[in-house]
């Protein structure tokens, strides 16, 4: 076996699990907005264990239903009527011999008044969180003690129907996490000041639930080892909270960092490496005894043995990897590195979140749609009938591979020398590596279905007639947004850039666009001893990216001496100079620029699309071709066009 820790049993107390992967919890939108285990969370469960994971401890499942609620649609345990739908999830984990906890949640004052129906947010302290932006209303007594009890109702709850432990969440912010920081925790009564008063909510917690459900029922918590508030924990602080769970029965300690606050800390976009915070974990597990499992951007299966062989914890926790594929565990143990689809930090999963709707992935589209979508409800009615595919970007890789499982014959036709289509741009800015991961990744699946690609081989109608395809699917790409402006013939392409084909270092320039592609081909540039300027005409850039990601790119090309103008729309091209105009005082402006670089993304191929609607019958179109967006899109549309025939 290649990864000999990875796929060692371990014990959490009394419980024997089949290898070191935990799937940790992740909040999905996939229950039922009754709480209940819907067949949609059920079967996404079901999924991860069938590929291997030795534990799975569920999403965020709230305790209370006045101001516990984190998303419209999560787990609920606080009504006996949500154990037979609990059942039946866990029973379907179990067929796999994966072990499943139950992670109690409340989001204090993190949470959302819009999710709270008129409740107010409460907290220990009134304290608010700043990206909420509300001031909570401080707990009573009563109502923390309260509190408590809805805990351990969960944690009934959960054992009876069948969970083989509970985990709560302590960390990132929330509620518990806010009784545990001095940041947040301002209470003069039992539940504040000192360490001890600071514990004793989790203390109550954690000491009624080992009553109530035996002290042979394993209960976790997830804690931060620094929660990133300059007055709240430290790691010498999360240390001595971890070895004080140790001593009133926690049977493993989950270890992450950061709130909402820090969310970068908390889920981390492409600029973070693999195991940037291994140190938290291996701090704390060198001061317990109990096991230890840990998040750290796991996104290798190799280095997830890597942590263990360094003793960075007892358990690897591997999250957005078991997101992007269900299979991780399997393929890991097959040694099958290069076949497993990795995340690429793009943060579209908690995008969505954070638009209210269930979570989706870039590089998987069958995340949350396994009851309707996935390998085992396709329609094999292809029968070995041809169907082009015109592009090899990911929506037309991705839209083949489902076809030839179908049973059809995909024929990829890509213009250039390699596949990937914009991918291949796409993956030069700084931290861009996954990407050319994935490419790998496609092509592998391709290869392992047998699918013919001609390279360096334009899909024209007179091509694709010459085969005497069924059916078509153009995947081919968008068209470059060029502004009809004065002197633009003197301005250069971002794919010229990107490509290498031009070279600039030294130069003041002008990127024009503040988008992905702008924002991207001008962080790329920064790196290279430019001074660049992104213009854009709407008050902000980076809004179809997730926050972190966008500010996660300007800063990199602030650091680097970098300017980003808003509000301004792009006049035109000089000798020296761009020509922009002022929306707010209707002046034109001129920037001093050596090189102005159009970075603008690109538009639909409407007349490609009219062209072979005027030639086939049966004609579905993928990607940037029909709609452009990012590779989330691309996947996404090149899945479901697959099924039109």
């Amino acid at each position: 076996m290649k990864y000999e820790k990875l796929f060692e049993k371990g014990k959490i107390g009394k419980l024997t699990l089949k290898n070191r992967i935990v799937m940790p919890p992740m909040g999905t939108g996939f229950a039922a907005a009754s709480g209940e285990a819907s067949e949609e969370i059920t079967k996404f469960y079901e999924e991860r264990a069938k590929g291997g994971v030795g534990l799975i401890i569920t999403e965020v499942c709230r305790v209370d239903e006045l101001s516990g609620v984190a998303q419209p649609c999560q787990l609920c345990a606080t009504d006996l009527n949500v154990i037979p739908s609990f059942t039946r999830m866990v029973d379907r984990v179990h067929a796999y011999d994966t072990k499943m906890f139950l992670q109690l949640h409340h989001p204090g004052n993190e949470a959302f008044p819009n999710t709270l129906h008129g409740n107010p947010v409460i907290a220990p302290s009134p304290v608010p969180c700043k990206l909420v932006g509300v001031v909570p209303k401080e707990m009573t007594t009563a109502e923390v003690e309260e509190m408590v009890k809805k805990y351990v109702k969960g944690a009934y709850i959960a054992k009876t129907a069948g969970f083989d432990g509970v985990e709560i969440h302590a960390a990132h912010g929330y509620l518990v996490n806010q009784f545990l920081s001095p940041h947040t925790n301002k209470r003069t009564d039992k539940y504040g000041g000192d360490f001890f008063n600071r514990m004793r909510f989790l203390t109550e917690i954690v000491v009624s639930i080992r009553f109530a459900c035996g002290a042979d029922f394993p209960i976790s918590v997830r804690m931060d080892a620094k929660d990133f508030w300059d007055d709240g924990i430290d790691l010498a602080e999360g240390q001595h909270i971890a070895r004080y769970l140790e001593s009133i029965g926690v049977a493993a300690l989950n270890i992450s960092c950061g709130t909402y606050e820090s969310g970068w800390s908390v889920i981390e976009p492409f600029t973070f490496e693999e195991g940037w915070k291994k140190d938290f974990a291996k701090n704390i597990k060198a001061c317990v005894h109990i096991p230890v499992i840990a998040v750290n951007t796991v996104k290798h299966p190799a280095f997830a043995e890597q942590l263990l062989e360094e003793g960075v914890s007892d358990f690897v926790a591997v999250a957005r990897g078991n997101l992007c594929d269900p299979e991780f565990s399997n393929k890991a143990k097959a040694g099958d590195d290069a076949r497993v689809r990795k995340c690429i930090g793009c943060m579209n999963c908690f995008k969505m979140a954070g638009l209210g709707r269930a979570i989706e992935c870039a590089v998987n589209p069958v995340l949350g749609r396994e009851t309707y979508r996935g390998d085992d409800k396709l329609i094999k009615n292809g029968d070995g009938r041809v169907v082009a595919v015109v592009g090899a970007g990911p929506a037309g890789l991705q839209a083949a591979i489902v076809l030839a499982k179908r049973g059809f014959k995909p024929v990829v036709f890509e213009k250039a020398s390699c596949v990937g289509g914009a991918m291949n741009l796409a993956d030069k800015p700084p931290c861009k590596h996954m990407i050319e991961e994935f490419i790998e990744t496609l092509t592998l699946e391709a290869q392992d279905l047998g699918i013919e690609i001609r390279l360096n081989t334009p899909g024209t109608v007179e091509a694709v007639k010459e085969l005497g395809a069924y059916g078509v699917i153009l995947a081919a790409g968008g068209v470059q947004i060029v502004p009809p402006v004065e002197g633009i013939e003197k301005a250069i392409s971002y794919d010229k850039v990107l490509s290498g084909e031009v070279e600039l270092t030294g130069k003041k320039i002008a990127v024009i666009g503040g988008g992905l592609t702008g924002l991207e081909t001008a962080e790329f540039l920064s790196d290279r001893n430019n001074e660049v300027t992104v213009i854009e005409m709407a008050p902000a850039v980076g809004t179809a990216m997730y926050r972190s990601v966008t500010d996660a790119v300007v800063a990199h090309i602030t650091k680097n001496g970098g300017k980003i103008i808003t509000s301004h729309v792009f006049k035109g091209v000089k000798d020296g100079a761009v020509v922009m105009n002022s929306l707010a005082s209707g002046f034109d402006i001129e920037l001093e620029a050596d090189a102005c670089v159009i970075a603008m993304g690109v538009k639909p191929n409407t007349a490609l699309i009219d062209e072979f609607e005027a030639a086939f019958d049966k004609v579905a179109v993928a990607g940037d071709t029909l709609n452009p967006g990012n590779i989330p899109d691309a996947t996404h549309s090149g899945y479901d066009k697959a099924f039109v025939f």
